[in-house]
């Protein structure tokens, strides 16, 4: 089965990938300012058909592009998912005219996508939102449910958006933001709708954030924002589904975004032990350094069949869905981190250098610890749906 032994096209695609990436993608990166969308990058990546492949495939073809990026370039890796994450909502929930207008821009590289859930304080408790959506002059309300747009006698329709977005990528300089936002007030979980928000809505302004890692990160600010029924993504009050359901595709994508990385390490540490004259043989002859280089690969492979799993659990439609996907990003993310750690301990002082690969990866595989869910928050997801699980089957044992 495909979670387990990948088909050799599969194997082959991925080598392609990797060679186009060393190829074509790394001197684009290259020339990228960090901090900043790197706009020629995203093109090229739309040149090459691998965005528009984020809108035709499935969760494993994602992973495998994810991870075969990565492994030589992870600024074309972080690139690409980031236009799918931005954008997926739209691809899924999206009205035919949304994805008309935007989701061509968006494949061919040329549109810049964001996706904009976390907040100064509702990080990982995404159901803590506090971007209020208010009715706009005119609108109705029909208790219980969300507030629903109508026209005023003034042209006024719809929400304004009012509050703060934090930790965003691409933002500020994306296009659009899939926006998520409480319109109902004291509704949790069920009080969030998902809106498509162009960047050049009056009201809507962001500022970067200088951050570790070398993507664009940013903060922003929505002054009473005007968003109409036209732009919301799904149904209203219905965002929190919308959000959960890209998270469950893109959660295993980064654990093969954090194998690629590994991969990496762990391919520039056995050539680098190899090579390297110590006590007055080569370093792997060492035991101790060989097995610390059996336990990198142990671990790498380890977390990259884990995510190819989740990921065809995804696909199948598996009900454990939510489980899977946590458990691949939380061992793929902390794998990636011990085996780029050791991989620096082996290489001793070079590896420290600016520009040097495990430098660069080094900052690279701290964030996806913390982004789209810490690894504590994957923990929770873990332990709720296995207790899920048991009481379901206790209750239908009636025990």
């Amino acid at each position: 089965m495909t979670a387990f032994s990948l088909e050799p096209a599969q194997l082959t695609w991925r080598g392609e990938l990797r060679a186009l990436a060393a190829e074509r993608l790394r001197p684009l990166a290259d020339k990228g300012e960090p901090g900043h969308v790197n706009r020629a990058l995203v093109a090229e990546l739309g040149a090459l058909g691998l965005l528009s492949r984020l809108f035709t495939s499935g969760a494993l073809d994602l992973c495998l592009m994810r991870e075969s990026l990565a492994h030589a370039c992870t600024e074309a890796e972080t690139a690409l998912a980031l236009q799918g994450l931005g954008a997926h909502p739209l691809h899924a929930h999206g009205t035919e005219t949304q994805r008309a207008r935007w989701l061509p821009g968006v494949a061919a590289g040329t549109t810049v996508a964001a996706f904009a859930l976390s907040e100064p304080d509702a990080g990982s408790d995404a159901a803590a939102l506090t971007l209020t959506a208010t009715p706009s002059a005119g609108a109705v309300a029909t208790p219980p449910g969300p507030v629903a747009p109508d026209a005023d006698p003034d042209g006024g329709s719809g929400w304004r958006l009012t509050g703060e977005k934090c930790w965003i990528s691409n933002a500020p300089e994306a296009d659009f933001y899939t926006v998520f936002a409480r319109t109902t007030p004291g509704a949790g979980a069920r009080g969030v709708t998902a809106f498509l928000v162009p960047a050049d809505r009056p009201g809507l302004s962001g500022s970067p954030l200088d951050m570790l890692s070398p993507h664009p990160i940013g903060a922003l600010a929505f002054d009473a924002v005007p968003v109409t029924a036209d732009d919301v993504l799904g149904e209203p009050d219905r965002g929190f589904r919308v959000a959960m359901d890209t998270l469950n595709l893109f959660r295993p994508s980064v654990g093969a975004f954090a194998v690629g990385m590994a991969q990496a390490a762990l391919d520039a540490t056995v050539a680098h032990t190899t090579s390297r004259d110590a006590f007055g043989g080569k370093l792997r002859d060492l035991q101790t350094v060989a097995h610390q280089v059996a336990e990198m690969s142990l671990r790498t492979e380890a977390a990259r069949l884990m995510v190819y799993a989740a990921a065809t659990a995804y696909d199948e439609g598996a009900p454990d869905v939510p489980r899977r996907a946590a458990m691949a990003k939380l061992l793929a993310t902390e794998t990636a981190q011990y085996v780029v750690d050791r991989a620096v301990q082996l290489h001793g002082a070079r590896a420290l250098r600016r520009g040097h690969l495990l430098e660069h990866l080094y900052r690279e595989v701290r964030a996806p610890r913390v982004y789209e869910g810490a690894s504590e928050v994957q923990r929770g997801i873990i332990a709720r749906e296995l207790y899920r699980t048991h009481d379901t089957t206790t209750e239908e044992a009636g025990t």
